[in-house]
């Protein structure tokens, strides 16, 4: 196509969720009432973590960097969705649009390999306690954070080289509530099977080889311990439960979305709903409730404050 007969698109149309507009207040109010516990709720494990000398160990400095992440992962998308629950006019700009893509693999694909790390914090603290301080040592655990966000970079990156070049003319609504690549991608203006490719190549292959590592941790630790005791599988299962449910809860929205990137299926509002506001949500609540460490942190925390009234 001749690039002078054709407008270049300056925003996109974000169709979001629901048209009525009582609707769209209730969406408003739970939205934003669940950002907050979100922010509240991650901040709290940084600062619980951070104050309590007993917490200081590998396992909640890879804990507290979740909880980072997890802020940076929903403040991408969902300020915009709860702005746009009062606005008749759901349009987002081109670079703001780019921007969404580019943090929201960036900072998504930074956590996937935060959660296997922290898998294997737990398969040398289960499987080789003896060993565990000098393998999980600071130096290891800042190469493994800059890893993650360096893996994050790579892979945002990979794509987006090739999305910021594409011409877009029309159309320019994208029926989701934030700026999904796969969507966005599919208003190109030119052949784009080469790049869907590279997503499903990119996106889907680094969810399913993180997914899979983390399974092959969980199941030699739970192999491993069945060996040396009878009655270590059940503590171990204990330890490990509420990071299998932080993962399944991660990974499965994720997997789903990008093993069909270019296919539309009535559950991708959902799915993405859950992936940028309930998982992020969910990860302190599991955390804190599941945790006996930090269940004891935060009475100690709240002790300290009552005693220094």
């Amino acid at each position: 196509m001749d690039k002078g007969n054709y407008s270049v698109v300056s925003e996109f149309v974000l169709l979001g969720l629901g048209h009525s507009w009582n609707i769209q207040v209730l969406l408003f109010v739970i939205s934003l009432v669940l950002y907050l516990m979100i922010l509240s709720g991650n901040i709290f494990i940084m600062i619980v973590i951070i104050t309590d000398p007993l917490l200081h160990s590998p396992m909640y400095f890879l804990l507290a960097n979740l909880s980072f992440v997890d802020i940076w992962l929903s403040s991408v998308t969902t300020p915009k969705m709860i702005a746009d629950f009062t606005s008749e006019k759901k349009t987002i700009s081109f670079g703001g649009c780019m921007c969404q893509i580019l943090f929201a693999h960036f900072i998504a694909a930074g956590e996937m390999v935060l959660l296997v790390v922290m898998a294997y914090d737990r398969y040398v603290a289960i499987c080789k306690p003896l060993h565990y301080t000098a393998i999980m040592s600071h130096r290891v655990l800042l190469g493994s954070v800059l890893l993650s966000w360096a893996v994050g970079f790579v892979h945002t990156m990979s794509q987006m080289v090739f999305m910021v070049t594409l011409p877009f003319c029309g159309p320019n609504v994208v029926d989701n509530i934030f700026c999904d690549l796969p969507l966005v991608v599919k208003l190109a203006c030119t052949e784009t099977y080469v790049l869907e490719l590279l997503v499903i190549a990119d996106s889907g292959l680094l969810s399913f080889i993180c997914f899979v590592l983390l399974l092959i941790s969980y199941i030699v630790i739970l192999v491993t311990v069945r060996r040396q005791s009878s009655g270590g599988l059940s503590k171990a299962l204990s330890t490990l439960s509420a990071h299998i449910t932080v993962v399944t809860l991660f990974f499965g929205p994720c997997i789903f979305v990008y093993a069909w990137p270019f296919s539309s299926f009535p559950v991708d509002k959902f799915l993405s709903v859950f992936y940028s506001v309930i998982t992020p949500l969910l990860n302190p609540v599991i955390y804190m409730l599941r945790n006996r460490e930090m269940k004891s942190a935060m009475s100690r925390l709240s002790t300290q404050h009552v005693s220094s009234r």
